[in-house]
This record gives structure tokens, sequence and C-alpha cells, in this order.
């Protein structure tokens, strides 16, 4: 471990103490402060690095540049997603931000695809860190230490004269992403100007937003149209083929989509997972009974409970009641999306 890695951990232990308990009660009504260690980063360089990314993701690479970033997603020969990523530049490199419980895997996965290609795949979890700032007061903050701020979502600018980038999700909530020592500064500074919470706080704002995030228990479990990312502009359907291509295309072009992704509540004491199955009276009359759907991402909800993504047949969600774990599971109390199925 380098010594600014290693003096951002120790400053991160050291204000541990000051994170707010109640962080996803605090985002509905004051600005935070994420911190975002639930992702990693993988560094892709070298002088192929866009065709090489551009030829294995659902989404056109040629599109990141130095003032735009995109969600992407990196799926099987079926199809089937194996991670979701937020990618931007970093001069000539790219930099992949996925879960950090998938990214030494899928730096391993990646660089199986690398052959004589003039590109090299790093962890970049030593150099970079992000964190995450929302409110509705974002902008005059983020005013201060910028120059300018990002027009449109997923655009990017730098942090002034720090070394860094800004990644804009909404006009109430922004991304940074950092060096360690730059990162400490900020802390330090916004801090004072918001309230500092844990990464979970984060995970639950990307629930609201309809931001699905492939985990090790989701891995294989659904087309990227399935989690809404053709929604979320997360794939081109325009560019050239990559692994699945002819899957996603063809759910796209044809209307083969049985499965969606839907925002729910769900009133219980036990906390969902990601990967549980849920329940519909349609399946249950099958033998053995068969899950209507799946938990793609969980998190508390502010008023007690918990706020899940969940991708359903949608036969069944459009007929029937969903219920956690069996028919006599938790119901899934289900709320509007911020934009429309």
């Amino acid at each position: 471990m380098d010594t600014m890695q290693s003096d951002w951990k120790e400053f991160l232990a050291e204000h541990t103490a000051d994170i707010t308990p109640h962080g996803v009660e605090c985002a509905t009504t004051a600005t935070v402060l994420c911190d975002l260690s639930q992702f990693g980063t993988l560094r892709v360089s070298g002088e192929e690095a866009q065709a090489f990314l551009q030829n294995l993701f659902s989404n056109d690479i040629r599109e990141v540049s130095a003032t735009r970033a995109q969600f992407s997603s990196f799926n099987t020969a079926k199809g089937r997603m194996l991670a979701t990523f937020l990618i931007w530049r970093d001069g000539d490199d790219y930099l992949l931000q996925l879960p950090a419980t998938l990214t030494e895997a899928m730096r391993k996965k990646l660089s199986m695809y690398v052959l004589r290609a003039k590109v090299k795949i790093t962890d970049a979890g030593e150099e970079v860190i992000s964190l995450g700032l929302s409110g509705d007061n974002v902008q005059e903050i983020l005013l201060k230490l910028c120059e300018s701020l990002p027009e449109s979502p997923l655009g990017v600018s730098s942090i002034g004269n720090q070394a860094g980038s800004l990644i804009k999700y909404s006009d109430t909530r922004f991304q940074i992403s950092t060096t360690p020592q730059q990162a400490i500064t900020l802390v330090q500074t916004l801090g004072n100007q918001a309230k500092i919470v844990g990464s979970v706080c984060w995970d639950w704002l990307n629930i609201r937003a309809g931001l699905a995030v492939i985990l090790p228990q989701t891995q294989e479990q659904f087309v990227p149209q399935m989690a809404n990312l053709d929604l979320t502009g997360g794939i081109n359907f325009k560019k050239g083929c990559y692994p699945g291509q002819e899957i996603v295309a063809r759910m796209h072009y044809l209307g083969k989509l049985k499965r969606r992704m839907y925002l729910a509540h769900i009133a219980s004491e036990t906390a969902p997972q990601a990967g549980d199955e849920l329940f519909s009276a349609d399946m249950a009359e099958t033998d053995p009974p068969q899950p209507c759907g799946m938990i793609a991402n969980a998190a508390p909800a502010p008023n007690g409970g918990y706020d899940v993504l969940a991708v359903i047949q949608i036969a069944s969600h459009d007929a029937h009641s969903i219920h956690l774990g069996s028919l006599q599971g938790a119901p899934l109390q289900f709320m509007p999306l911020p934009y429309s199925l």
C-alpha cells in the first residue's frame, strides 16, 4: 500500500465516528457526503484500450470523453450481465467503476481477452478515491471548488486545479473521484457543509434513481434490458459486436422482453438481499413453485423497511401481488421509477 493510500485509510478510520448512523434518513432532508468504498476501480490503458473495450462492452465506448461518462455492461455470450460499470476518462486511460466485490474477478476476466492487444488492465483502487455528494444545494457547494459544473447527466468536469473528476448524476447528485490526498482535503472542506454518511446511503440513492448494480449474487441473472439499462443509457444498439450482442439486439428489435426492473418498498424487519427470489400466485401454481423475479439491489429505507430494485416477470407484476421469499413472504409495494418503462 502506498503512502497516500495509507494516509487516506487512516484518515477514514479516524473519521468513522463522524459517519451519521442514519445516513439514509439524512439523505432525504440534508446534504450528505457519502463514502463510496463499496466500489472499486479498474484502469484500462494502452493505445488500443478504446478498441478493446468497444469489442467487449454493451455501450459505445467511443462516446466516453474528457467531458462525458457512461454506464455500460459486460455480458456472457448468452447476453447475461457479469458486471455493470460507470466509465470515465483519466487522460488517455479509461476508469471502470464497479462493486469492490467484483473488481479482481473482472480484472482477471477482462485480461483473458487482451491477448496481443496493446492494453493493460490494473486495479486502480490504491490511486482513485470516490465520494458522493447529494442534496438540494450541492451545485452551490461545488461551484466553490470548480470553475464550472457538468450541464447534463453523466457530464464530467475537472475539480478546479486538483487531480480528479466530477461526474454528474442529476442536479442534486454528483460523484467526485480523485487521489487519496485530495480526498482527505475534500472531506475536510465538504464535511463542514454536508453530513458525512456511509456507503449504504449512496446505494439507496442509486435504488431510488433506478440504477441497477450487478453484484456477485446476481451475475449471469439478467439480460441488460431486464435491469433497464436500455432506459438508463447503458446500451448502444447501433455499435458493433460484443459478447451477447445478438441476444440483446434481438430482445430490443423483436420485442421479446418478458421481465423488467421495478422499484418497490418491502416492510420487513429482515433485510432482503440481492439474489433473493420473489413469488406470485400465477407462478406458484407450478410444481415445484417457480419464482417470478429476483431482488437486484436493496437498502434500508428512511422510514423503516427496505427499498429494492427487483427484476420481475411483467405479466406477474401487472396481474398479481409479488412476495419476498414465498407467497407468504412480505409483499412488495411498488413505487414509480424516475423514468418511464
